[in-house]
């Protein structure tokens, strides 16, 4: 027995041990610019390993999930959100027999072109771009790995694999793009899907633990939703009588529910369907990964109670609101000549356009930078 496995050992293994439409490392449709191949490492492994070194991966730590970076060290921000995506849809992925480091790549790249503040300051960087080609989170995290990131030689962005771009992508490419962007298809490779569903169990089991512990919801208010109501009453009867342990196992028994019914679900409908190859997933009108009937729309019942309770509870608007105003003046600022912007942004200028090279700058701070550069601003400094 060889003591090292190369890439091609690696490669041959994914043959033997991936489903028919799994996505290959071998068969990848290949990066934007070309390349030489890793000795030790497949594409996606290379991808994965890319955007956890890149510089917009680092300040997802400082840009908010639901509550701002600093309001408690035991809550959720945007970079634990993602690793904890991740796992969850390496797990999917690996018991379909799908391409797990592809899904964890995606995963990884999902939520880089996030503005600060969530979701909050994404709304307000949008109108500000509506009419010079309009901003979201989606298309900045293509930008980001595509164009933004400044690490190589001989080429602007990441050049990660088609693979892991299409799966970034999400919703189609209607805009002007410094690169070619992957075609459009009926659906997205099973990685791809996996991602997606990966990261709507991670946000929601998240943002239910960190909303009870801090106190925004609560077990009474949870008492009418059937699907929290039905785990929790499942985990009591084992788990011990504090509180803290009751929340925390039934997040725990909910993720396990969600992502045993999405495997089952979904390799049920693979097994009926039985595509060919990754071409034919693509070519499928319908998405195979899902869940069952009953849990999805008991799921969708969750998700909307969490709209209404914790999103838009009123401390969480509050937030929101004293949020949107940073993003705003700053933009206005930098366009302005109020507030002076680095060199490096301004060099940009010319190829980007003065509109989109100050969106891209704003939309990386993260929230304490995106605060201290306001702060500046409101004191003249």
């Amino acid at each position: 027995m060889r003591a090292l496995r190369d890439r091609i050992a690696y490669e041959r293994e994914e043959g033997e041990r991936l489903a028919p439409w799994a996505v290959r490392s071998a068969a990848s449709r290949g990066r934007v610019h070309e390349e030489s191949e890793h000795p030790y490492r497949t594409a996606f492994q290379r991808d994965r390993d890319r955007i956890v070194h890149s510089r917009a991966f680092r300040r997802l730590e400082y840009k908010t999930q639901v509550f701002v970076y600093h309001e408690g060290d035991h809550l959720r921000n945007r970079l634990t959100h993602t690793l904890e995506a991740s796992q969850i849809a390496r797990t999917i992925a690996r018991a379909l027999r799908l391409n797990e480091e592809l899904a964890e790549a995606i995963v990884l790249a999902h939520d880089l072109g996030h503005t600060p503040f969530g979701h909050a300051g994404e709304r307000v960087l949008s109108e500000l771009m509506r009419e010079h080609g309009d901003f979201d989170h989606n298309r900045q995290s293509l930008r980001i790995v595509d164009w933004l990131e400044d690490r190589y030689p001989d080429f602007r962005g990441l050049n990660l694999s088609h693979e892991t771009r299409e799966g970034i992508l999400k919703h189609g490419c209607h805009w002007e793009h410094p690169v070619p962007v992957p075609e459009p298809t009926a659906q997205p490779c099973l990685e791809a899907q996996v991602a997606d569903r990966a990261d709507e169990i991670a946000y929601t089991n998240h943002d239910l633990d960190d909303g009870l512990r801090s106190g925004l919801l609560t077990l009474e208010d949870l008492e009418g939703v059937p699907l929290w109501k039905e785990t929790l009453a499942s985990v009591r009867g084992r788990a011990a009588s504090r509180p803290a342990v009751w929340r925390a196992q039934t997040i725990i028994a909910l993720i396990n529910r969600l992502s045993t019914d999405l495997l089952e679900c979904t390799a049920a409908r693979l097994e009926a369907a039985v595509p060919r190859d990754v071409d034919a997933v693509r070519a499928t009108p319908e998405r195979f990964v899902g869940f069952g009937e009953e849990l999805a729309a008991a799921f969708v019942a969750l998700k909307r109670h969490l709209r209404e309770t914790l999103y838009e509870h009123p401390q969480v608007r509050e937030k929101n609101a004293q949020a949107e105003p940073v993003i705003g003046d700053l933009f206005r600022a930098y366009v302005s000549g109020a507030r002076a912007l680095p060199d490096h942004v301004r060099a940009r200028f010319a190829e980007d356009g003065q509109m989109r090279a100050i969106a891209d700058y704003v939309a990386g701070m993260t929230d304490r930078f995106a605060q201290s550069e306001h702060a500046a601003l409101r004191e003249g400094r």
